[in-house]
Formats: structure tokens, sequence, C-alpha cells
């Protein structure tokens, strides 16, 4: 689990093929730390696997559902990626709890300045936008942010510029693309909901029944 608290930037080194899936090499200066083979690292928001690393870089492999899902294998060579490693549970949860799996890719549609932040508007696909609710939480490239808005197709955030600066959303404009995580809440709610539906054969929310479970 991480917490969408960006640690680091890094570079992508390499980017090798094999078949369907790929192998990532990234620099970064969280090698200097105790990095540990097989330890988890968000890169851009999605989970990898440390599998080799040295004094300046570390190595992941990207199955190829993740290459499939996310923007990895678009990325060039020396393209910056936001970095987190597995948070500890004796950690302060800052951002939100994010998984590190990757639920679609979402366009930047707009970008511009709202006072002393910048708002990003990004498309997204319908069957996404229904786990995004206005204040609730959202992974952008593994940045923990809060949902200002949320229309049909498109949802918008607002960056302060600390956060701006301290990930690679500098460096997004109109067209860039992101990968998406939306918020764990919501997709365990519909579960469970999906389940108590097929149950009693319901088509209305129970709310007696999230009441219990604790969701409301």
């Amino acid at each position: 689990m991480f917490t969408g608290l960006i640690q680091s930037v890094g570079l992508i080194h390499s980017f090798t093929r094999h078949g369907h899936s790929a192998q990532l090499r990234i620099s970064s200066s969280l090698v200097a730390e105790d990095l540990q083979l097989g330890e988890s690292i968000a890169v851009n928001g999605a989970c990898l696997t440390v599998t080799a690393w040295d004094n300046t870089s570390f190595t992941v492999d990207v199955s190829p559902e993740t290459l499939k899902c996310t923007t990895l294998s678009q990325l060039p060579i020396n393209h910056p990626v936001n970095l987190e490693r597995a948070m500890r549970l004796s950690d302060r949860l800052g951002g939100h709890l994010v998984s590190g799996h990757i639920d679609c890719i979402a366009l930047v549609r707009r970008r511009y300045e709202d006072q002393n932040a910048i708002r990003f508007e990004f498309s997204i696909s319908k069957e996404i936008i229904r786990y995004l609710v206005a204040k609730g939480s959202v992974a952008v490239d593994g940045i923990s942010l809060t949902v200002n808005k949320v229309e049909l197709d498109m949802f918008t955030v607002s960056v302060i510029p600390h956060s701006l600066k301290m990930t690679t959303l500098k460096d997004c404009r109109e067209g860039s693309q992101v990968n998406i995580e939306t918020d764990l809440i919501g997709r365990y709610v519909e579960r469970l909901m999906q389940s108590k539906i097929g149950s009693t054969g319901k088509s209305k929310v129970d709310f007696d029944f999230l009441a219990k479970n604790g969701f409301l």
C-alpha cells in the first residue's frame, strides 16, 4: 500500500521489451537509501517490484497487464516519473490509501491557473467516472489529490505550488496522459452492494445494510 505522497522523481534509464512484458530501469536517489530486493515501489502510481539495483538506479519488471493499463510503455528515455516506496504501518497517512493498481489512463483536457493553484481537467471513461465523487480522493500518476468537480466524463483537481514543483505534474500539459487510480472505498461499496442486491433481488440502495457495515 501507498499514501500518494511522492518521495522522489526519477528518470527512465531504459525500457526493454520481452514479448508482451518489459523491464524498466529507473535512475533515482532512492537507491541511496535502504532499498531491498523484492520491495514494492509505485512508479507513476503503478505498484512494481524491485528486481535489481546499483548505486544510481533500480530495475523493475512490468507485466503485460500493467503495460496495457498504464502509460509506462509510452514514456521515452529520460522521462521523469513519480516514485513512492510502500508505506510502513508506523507512517502517517498524509494522503489516502493507494493500492498501486491503475484503473485507467486519463487525458489532460485543460490546465489553467486558479489563484495560487493550477487546476487540471481530466477526460475519463464513464465506466471509471462513477467511482469519483466531489471532495473524494484520487491518485493521478500516483499523487494523492482531492477531486473538485465530477461531470459525465470529466473531473477536476487543484494542485498547490509545492505539489506541482515536487512531481511530474509540472510537465503535464493539455493532451498529456496520466495514470488514474480511484479510491478503494468506492469499489468495495459497489462490490458489497452487488452481493447484497444479488442475494435479495433488490435494485435500490439498502441504507440499513450500508449503516450496519460501517459505510454510513
